[in-house]
């Protein structure tokens, strides 16, 4: 196992319990726009089978389910997010996975949706990972991601920079009792900001359909693609 898998499946190990809570308290609540926002544009229903990966406490599943969607099923890499999602398991109807995002256990063509809410930077092969969702995706299924990224105005760029760097590993500390957790976080960003185009990866992995959208002055992006 790389170190970069078990560093992040410590991390989120440990921060499972609290997860929701910093989620929705360091995003002010706007988690659950970006989210609803998503879904509502890639357009789920009740005939869609999802997959919803890096799935965490299961949010998105929840979210997934007030749209209509009936076959939902969730992966993740912690033990520990999949027993959070657990407890709200009365909200879906489906399975859980442990695993990781680059070795799915499914069949080719088993879903029309997968989603991956927060969690493409934490992958260890993001150009294995999607290539494999393009393999498991039904003809015309759709990829979302929803994913932080970096203001391109210098100005507030400069300020999210000072609340993501201090502020938010200074609460996240404080509240998961883990002191690398949320040093991690805007460290991850940065590096994915820097080093990936996800609208470029999935060109590559044979989406021939991809759009992406900013939210929320550039914090947030989403990228769709069409199989």
């Amino acid at each position: 196992m790389s170190e970069k898998k078990k560093e992040v499946r410590r991390i989120f190990d440990s921060i499972a319990p609290k997860y929701d809570l910093l989620n929705h308290l360091l995003s002010g609540g706007v988690d659950y726009y970006w989210r609803k926002r998503a879904l509502r544009m890639t357009g789920m229903n009740k005939d869609s089978i999802l997959l919803d990966i890096a799935c965490g406490t299961g949010d998105v599943a929840i979210e997934a389910k007030k749209m209509g969607v009936e076959r939902i099923y969730g992966g993740d890499f912690s033990f520990n997010m999949l027993s959070q999602f657990n407890r709200k398991k009365e909200w879906i109807r489906g399975m859980n996975f442990q695993m990781a995002a680059e070795f799915p256990p499914v069949k080719d063509e088993s879903f029309t949706n997968i989603t991956v809410a927060f969690g493409v930077r934490n992958f260890y092969d993001i150009e294995l990972a999607l290539g494999k969702f393009f393999h498991i995706l039904k003809k015309g299924g759709k990829v979302t991601i929803l994913e932080f990224s970096l203001p391109r105005n210098f100005v507030f760029k400069a300020i999210y920079q000072i609340y993501f760097r201090r502020i938010l590993p200074l609460v996240g500390r404080m509240i998961s009792k883990d002191p690398s957790a949320y040093t991690y976080l805007p460290e991850s960003v940065n590096q994915f900001d820097k080093e990936i185009d996800l609208v470029a990866i999935l060109t590559k992995s044979g989406f021939p359909n991809v759009k992406q959208k900013f939210l929320t002055f550039g914090i947030v992006q989403i990228v769709i693609a069409q199989k």
